[in-house]
């Protein structure tokens, strides 16, 4: 019998005694920043074609917008990992680039930010540990 415990992906519980599980944060953090694109209008209806999702570049720059980027590929691939119990990244930096697409003039943008800025740091500060 297999014993899912000692399992590669295994999460554990935050030691802030909040019970919540790394991955159910980042699922959270990941349906926050789903609403907060929906309620701008940033949430697009229809997917862009299927060559623009298989750049290579990052943030796919060349073939995406951000908001793009973040509904078609990140969020995509963070709820795929979180189904199927994969690794989740040891580290991530994907606010700064956020902070440059939206400006300090754009406060839906700012709210986007700041949602992003603590997926990198539940992912910074834990996802390595579930690897």
């Amino acid at each position: 019998m297999l014993d899912f415990t000692e399992s590669a992906c295994k999460d554990n519980p935050r030691n802030d005694n909040t019970g919540d599980s790394v991955r159910d944060q980042l699922g959270d953090l990941l349906k926050a920043l789903e609403k907060e694109m929906r309620v701008q209008g940033r949430w697009e209806n229809q997917p862009p074609a299927a060559a623009a999702l298989q750049s290579t570049e990052p943030f796919a720059v060349d073939t995406l917008g951000f908001d793009q980027w973040l509904q078609w590929i990140l969020v995509p691939r963070m709820h795929e990992l979180l189904a199927t119990q994969m690794p989740l990244p040891a580290s991530c930096a994907i606010a700064p680039m956020a902070e440059e697409v939206y400006g300090k003039d754009d406060p839906g943008g700012a709210r986007i930010v700041l949602i992003i800025a603590d997926i990198d740091q539940l992912l910074n500060q834990h996802g390595g540990d579930l690897n």
